[in-house]
């Protein structure tokens, strides 16, 4: 059970212990939280929370305690039937479509929905991993947070990672009291190497796994508390807004291809786009094979599709009409491969004309444990640090869940009240046959749901191993031109989309973590 970063030219490599009883991937502070309770005796749900809320203390420029949320998708040991667990933050009653000012590029002019208490949706991540132990889970909620108090009270050390995030943000941080508070000494922020504590965080954490349970985040005296800071700072958050705030299990999009079937967390997550640009790929059969420029042309024209659609037809399904069962239609499929295949054969990108979207951030974790259970599950602040704001004697800094909304009134993804905004976040499992056999998700905001269409490509469409669907070169577009390719990407594939008009660019993707049950031995892989 070696959890490994197996891709060449990449430039983390991790590597996890193998533990007898199960094997937890994603984030270095969670596998090892992970590990321990395997070690005690836990399953992969008791492993998998635990490692999340430690991981929400000491990765805080990815998740929080006050992270705005995220997904879970899980098939439980012997079981057939797939959930998923929705813990997306919800918009303020008093939010509208018009609430941000919109400049002539169609986004919000000052940077109000992204960072500051205007930037609040009503965060979810307590919610959601207390339902994900409540249902899957065999340990007390007070069991699964006490690591997380342990590194609050104890500290942690800040990696570079940490420290470049925290220069990054070190205006926002600076004119915020409480982050300034948290995350600066005289002034200047954490330095790699140092050690941080967050002992108003570990007190709240104490106080909730004295109550073993989250309720007083929501209804109580933390939730009064947050108001209290929103209020002064001008945020719409209300008391009422926490109190009807819930996770909920809902059923996962599903989809057939070759001998698979693929278990996405829906809407309002991010998973319906890689399925749609699968479907498509599925299609075109053979075109879409190998690196030639046609193949790898239309694997791009595929996903440039998906995108459109995703950005001017999706949204929270309960609050606007959204054509799900459409975009996963055979029939559609064969549509949009129509179009794949003639822009190949022209030689030329289609014309979509859409914004370009621009997120980052997010942790990733999946787990699996040698009596079957499988789980993904990914939760978010958004961008680093969230809304860069916390709450005083809190020690809590916030996600900025409104980010995640179209700040353009009149769309899909417009603001609502009670709104919940659409999202990258597309923890997924993977059946073979009738036999579970994979859990996967990813971080790394607007290039999640792209990593995983690629890594599906292989593992599902081509039947590569694990090893080998992770370590495939992978690349990222949104819609537009504007194309980027891993560094290990071919040289000679990336000159002829160029030469076709494309605008190729070397970047990141999304960082993977990837599960797999195989004959009863847990495999683990990311990158």
């Amino acid at each position: 059970m070696m959890a490994a970063q197996l891709a060449a030219g990449c430039t983390t490599r991790r590597t996890v212990q193998p533990e007898p009883r199960g094997v937890v991937i994603g984030e270095p502070t969670a596998e090892r939280v992970g590990a321990q309770v395997f070690r005690e005796g836990g399953n992969a749900a008791d492993a998998l929370v635990a490692g999340a809320f430690a991981a929400c203390v000491a990765a805080p420029w990815r998740c929080g305690i006050g992270g705005y949320g995220g997904h879970a998708t899980i098939v439980a040991a012997g079981k057939s039937d797939v959930v998923s667990i929705d813990f997306n933050t919800t918009a303020p009653a008093a939010a509208q479509p018009d609430m941000y000012s919109i400049g002539a590029d169609g986004q919000e002019v000052d940077d109000a929905n992204k960072y500051g208490w205007l930037a609040l949706g009503v965060p979810g991540t307590m919610a959601g991993l207390q339902m994900v132990l409540e249902r899957f889970g065999t340990r007390s909620f007070a069991e699964a947070v006490a690591p997380a108090i342990e590194i609050a009270r104890g500290g942690f050390t800040i990696d570079a990672k940490t420290a470049l995030a925290l220069q990054g943000a070190l205006t926002r941080l600076r004119a915020d009291p409480g982050s300034a508070k948290l995350y600066l000494r005289d002034g200047e922020p954490f330095a790699a190497g140092a050690t941080m504590r967050n002992p108003d965080l570990a007190r709240l954490l104490s106080s909730l796994a004295k109550c073993n349970s989250a309720k007083t985040f929501y209804e109580g005296d933390i939730a009064a508390a947050i108001v209290e800071a929103v209020e002064k700072n001008g945020g719409l958050l209300t008391e009422m807004d926490f109190a009807s705030y819930k996770a909920r299990a809902v059923r996962p999009l599903r989809l057939s291809l070759n001998d698979f079937v693929i278990h996405t967390a829906p809407l309002t997550a991010g998973g319906l786009t890689s399925l749609e640009a699968l479907q498509v790929v599925s299609d075109l059969k053979g075109l879409a094979e190998g690196n030639s420029l046609a193949a790898v042309h239309a694997r791009v024209e595929a996903l440039r599709l998906a995108w459109k659609d995703r950005l001017t037809l999706l949204g929270d399904p309960e609050r606007v009409s959204v054509p799900v069962e459409k975009l996963l239609y055979k029939a559609y499929a064969q549509e949009l491969a129509g179009q794949v295949q003639t822009a190949v054969k022209a030689g030329k990108p289609l014309a979509v004309n859409i914004t370009p979207e621009h997120q980052g951030g997010t942790v990733s974790l999946s787990a699996a444990d040698r009596q079957g259970n499988l789980i993904a599950l990914t939760l978010t602040h958004g961008g680093d640090f969230g809304a860069q704001v916390t709450v005083e004697g809190l020690g809590l800094t916030l996600g900025h869940g409104m980010s995640r909304f179209d700040p353009r009134p009149g769309q899909p993804n417009s603001p609502g009240p009670g709104k919940r905004p659409l999202h990258n976040m597309c923890p997924t499992i993977v059946f073979r046959g009738d036999k579970p056999v994979l859990a996967v998700g990813g971080a790394g905001g607007v290039r999640i749901p792209n990593a995983l269409f690629c890594f599906l490509e292989q593992y599902v469409l081509r039947e590569q191993s694990l090893e080998q669907a992770i370590a495939a070169p992978r690349f990222h577009t949104t819609g537009t031109l504007e194309t980027i390719v891993e560094p290990h990407w071919p040289a000679g594939s990336a000159s002829d989309l160029r030469r076709i008009g494309f605008d190729v660019k070397e970047g990141v993707s999304a960082r993977l973590s990837a599960v797999e049950l195989d004959g009863g031995i847990c495999k683990a892989a990311f990158r």
